[in-house]
């Protein structure tokens, strides 16, 4: 399996239980929100370790 393919199944299985678990998404907006943002940076920066060390 492709690093890439694990990073992104990390990544949906997180915001999965972010959206249950932590409900991130609801009608009010809070700092709980900034989770969501601080997931996706996270997602990008292993995409570009992943396909840098891949190139390699």
């Amino acid at each position: 399996m492709n690093k890439s393919t694990i990073i992104i199944i990390i990544y949906i299985i997180g915001l999965i239980f972010g959206a249950l678990v932590l409900d991130i998404w609801s009608a009010e907006t809070s700092p709980k929100a900034f989770l969501g943002i601080g997931w996706t940076v996270l997602l990008l920066i292993g995409l570009f370790f992943a396909d840098k060390n891949e190139k390699e």
